[in-house]
């Protein structure tokens, strides 16, 4: 029993000593993910296969979210990820598709349309998502800056 009365949790390394062990923080920092590299004025987003048709995904080009899409037909296409009719960043989860002809998202919160070719809004030509370049080098999916 120690001073205080309590059972002391002593534990001894099997070598005698632990010298050069380095203790772990239970509690690290949270850290930043890294940002995919760009390459002179593009950033690296995906291998081309892993971007299913009629699906998009999301990447920060440049700091702004973008959302990537790839069309039933193999087109690529990028827009902002911000829908600015409900302020979130998600038009990245919305449904791929065409009217008549024009391929398009639809937003998932409260489901306007946009062209993948301008960004213009179909129900709202006064309103327009940021467009993006988009290339696909070595398999590799990459987005310009805009």
């Amino acid at each position: 029993m120690t001073a205080s009365g309590l059972d002391a949790d002593v534990r001894h390394h099997p070598e005698g000593t632990t010298a050069g062990a380095e203790a772990k923080d239970p509690r690290p920092e949270p850290t930043t993910p890294a940002a995919p590299a760009p390459v002179e004025g593009w950033t690296r987003v995906c291998p081309l296969e892993r971007l299913q048709p009629e699906r998009g995904v999301c990447a920060l080009v440049a700091g702004e979210p973008v959302a990537v899409f790839r069309t039933h037909d193999d087109r690529l296409f990028a827009l902002h990820n911000l829908d600015p009719f409900s302020g979130a960043s998600v038009l990245s989860r919305g449904i791929v598709g065409d009217l008549g002809g024009t391929p398009v998202v639809a937003s998932p919160l409260y489901k306007q349309h946009f062209a993948l070719e301008s960004g213009v809004a179909v129900e709202d030509d006064s309103v327009v998502v940021a467009t993006y370049p988009v290339r696909v080098v070595d398999g590799t999916v990459e987005v310009g800056s805009a």
